[in-house]
């Protein structure tokens, strides 16, 4: 079994991580992508541990979470640019295990980019031992982690929301992979905090285990890291550590292994709120607002419209989960502790993810912006699906000219603070003269905006589904000369027909 070595690792130019990519993690994040995202890692992150000689890792002095997430690491062996998928796995040498550590104290300051928070030394260990990627399948890989000698990660390539080859292929696409360039492809749920005195391991393997514990199979061994406690501290002219609930339960992976014992009744928050199928999102992309609307109020759910906003893309139909944020009317001496620096506002723009709706809370106030053009670029280039406010926007030509999605009241010149506060996020809010909920479902086309509770949602869809089926014969029938009266909506007779007709679709 060959080794990872200094060598292997000082040729490593890049090292980059993909997000999410297991069903499990983006479960318990209550996001499921349509496509990877990545982030790049430095190569001096990188590591080598074993049992023989464990790596160690410094808990930065001050911080509180230090996370870890077990993972299974490409290497590619030669140069990969534009190839596609077919081809991709080709230019992967070796498959290994890696740690990919990270201090969530420091996420507010990276503002996506998670170079504080991941880039530390150290944050990366890889090996101990390469599989030759020619030797297994990339489906057919497993990964496991132990906290102290506890399994708490334990998961197969099986599912993957992106395969290996497509995660090459893909990106490929803009940047060349190198000879020795570092892909690490996602953790499985199980991710969690390690303190100083820990062990973490981390074994990559092709085959179910022995009694005992030990791989049957290829197996990478276990990489070993020990957590130390740093006793340097942050100097002041930088970003300094920082944490709260909402980041000790991502790090944790709940509020409960947080030791967070109370939930607050409101705080559904995104990352524990359902998850958008790639395959019910099609469903609800496929039928308008008005069919779900009608099949709401068959339910008894009136009140799930958010109303009296126009939209800069109306052309558009927007699904997506919804995010909250909430402003509370201007008062001068709140403002000062709660509107300025990197308030909620701008943390709730910063922390919108690919395919989530921004949904604000203006109280239906007209006289100021709500959001401008950065903030709301900032949200496009974090792939939002929209933004809705029942207040008023800035900057109305740049937002009105992006390809994001704009729901608001009217345009206004003023900035935020002349009526708001910006004061809490992902919790339940009014807007347009409907309750939102985060992980909600949002609807949008040019005939309104809808909420969706996500309980329903996947009905909801394959009756709207119908229903738009049987309208689409109505039509046809009515063209013909047809009168509306016992057609529209069907009686029995014309049923029968519309059965008779869809028998006939089916077997064209």
């Amino acid at each position: 079994m060959e080794q990872v070595t200094d060598h292997i690792l000082a040729a490593a130019r890049k090292v980059i991580a993909v997000h999410i990519n297991y069903p499990s993690r983006a479960a318990q994040r209550g996001r499921t992508p349509e496509q990877p995202s990545y982030f790049l890692k430095p190569s001096s992150s990188l590591a080598i541990g074993s049992a023989e000689a464990p790596s160690t890792v410094e808990r930065p002095a001050g911080c509180e979470l230090l996370g870890f997430e077990g993972e299974i690491a490409l290497i590619i062996g030669k140069p990969a640019r534009r190839v596609g998928i077919a081809d991709a796995w080709s230019h992967v040498e070796w498959v290994t295990a890696s740690n990919d550590l990270g201090v969530y104290d420091l996420r507010y300051a990276d503002k996506g980019s998670n170079l504080r928070s991941k880039g530390g030394d150290g944050f990366t260990p890889v090996g101990p031992g390469l599989i030759a990627a020619d030797a297994v399948d990339p489906a057919k890989l497993r990964v496991r982690t132990w906290h102290n000698g506890s399994l708490v990660q334990d998961d197969t390539t099986e599912d993957l929301l992106f395969p290996f080859a497509r995660l090459v292929a893909d990106l490929s696409q803009l940047l060349t992979l190198e000879e020795g360039d570092i892909i690490l492809t996602g953790t499985p749920a199980g991710a969690s905090v390690a303190k100083p005195g820990d062990v973490v391991e981390v074994e990559v393997s092709t085959s179910t285990t022995a009694a005992g514990g030990a791989a049957t199979g290829l197996t990478t061994g276990r990489l070993v890291t020990r957590v130390e406690e740093g006793t340097t501290p942050f100097a002041d002219f930088g970003a300094r550590p920082r944490t709260d609930d909402l980041q000790r339960e991502e790090a944790y992976g709940s509020r409960e292994a947080a030791g967070l014992s109370t939930q607050p009744a409101e705080a559904t928050a995104a990352a524990v709120g359902p998850v958008l199928s790639p395959g019910l999102k099609a469903k609800l992309e496929s039928v308008c607002t008005a069919t779900l609307s009608s099949q709401l109020r068959k339910r008894g759910l009136n009140n799930v419209s958010i109303d009296g906003l126009t939209s800069t893309r109306p052309e558009k139909r927007i699904v997506g989960l919804a995010r909250t944020l909430r402003y509370v009317p201007n008062r001068e001496d709140l403002f000062k502790t709660h509107g300025g620096g990197f308030n909620a506002q701008k943390k709730a723009i910063d922390s919108v993810n690919e395919g989530e709706i921004l949904v604000m809370e203006a109280r239906g106030e007209k006289g100021t912006g709500t959001i401008g053009d950065i903030l709301a670029l900032r949200a496009q280039v974090r792939g939002a699906a929209a933004i809705i406010t029942d207040g008023g926007v800035r900057d109305f030509s740049a937002v009105a000219a992006m390809d994001m999605p704009t729901y608001y009241a009217n345009p206004h010149p003023a900035v935020l603070g002349r009526r708001h506060i910006p004061w809490d996020t992902d919790i339940t809010i009014a807007c347009g003269g409907t309750t939102v909920q985060p992980g909600d479902i949002i609807v949008a086309d040019s005939d309104g905006i809808l909420v969706i509770p996500p309980a329903l949602a996947e009905e909801l869809a394959d009756d709207s589904i119908a229903q738009e089926r049987e309208e689409v014969f109505i039509a046809e029938m009515v063209q013909q000369g047809h009168s509306v009266d016992g057609l529209y909506p069907l009686n029995a007779e014309w049923r029968g027909k519309y059965e008779q007709w869809e028998a006939g679709k089916a077997n064209d």
